[in-house]
């Protein structure tokens, strides 16, 4: 995962393999980044208003809010070991902070979205929670996240090549884009990844084994 902070002109990287979350200038001539968090199995990361800065652990099963310049972080999801239960993660990929700075983390083994309110000690499934599988109620992979004004949860369904929206308290999802099986199509998905909106409601899918970015309007 990486994030762009404007205030310094620099991406934020999610760097897995090294086990690290590195930050590097945008501006020319950088030559090497800033280590800002290691010893993390890191996938999901995010950015608050205050600028806490907010990374899953997949191998530990919890999310953590760092400021700047310190190495623990704060618990803010899991941290229980990986599980099922409610004040548990089991491999969590990407995140979502509003301004409230409630978490939502997409859940890969657990395949549901769960959502952690600022200082809980436990969580509440926002998207799935059934088990794999292609219903309304289920969710494949859950990957990519976004939250807007209104509360809705949109989710890259990879397994399921589309991307689902949960309005809040639902029980289940609509399919608001893909759905139409495997394909290169305008209206196909092959495993959707990550997902993002601009200020003007598109939205933004990265379509990882089609190579390539694609973008829908939303009504």
């Amino acid at each position: 995962d990486v994030l762009i902070d404007k205030e310094t002109d620099s991406l934020i990287i999610c760097d897995a393999n090294s086990r690290r979350v590195v930050r590097w200038s945008r501006r020319s001539g950088t030559t090497q980044g800033e280590i800002l968090i290691d010893n993390i199995a890191c996938f999901g990361l995010a950015m608050d208003e205050q600028r806490y800065l907010y990374a899953s652990d997949h191998v530990k099963g919890e999310v953590r809010r760092y400021k700047f310049g310190e190495n623990i972080g704060t618990l803010v999801a899991g941290g229980n070991g990986q599980g099922g239960g409610l004040n548990q993660l089991n491999e969590p990929r990407y995140l979502f902070v509003d301004r409230q700075q409630n978490v939502y983390v997409s859940e890969w083994a657990n395949q549901r979205v769960m959502k952690w309110n600022k200082g809980a000690t436990e969580g509440i499934v926002v998207a799935g929670g059934q088990g794999a599988g292609s219903a309304l109620t289920q969710l494949n992979g859950p990957l990519g996240l976004f939250v807007d004004t209104l509360g809705r949860l949109y989710v890259a369904d990879y397994g399921n090549r589309r991307v689902i929206r949960w309005t809040q308290g639902a029980k289940q999802g609509t399919i608001i884009a893909g759905g139409n099986g495997c394909g290169a199509g305008a209206n196909q998905f092959n495993y959707p990844f990550g997902l993002s909106f601009d200020r003007h409601g598109n939205l933004y899918v990265a379509d990882y084994s089609n190579h390539r970015v694609q973008r829908f309007s939303i009504e």
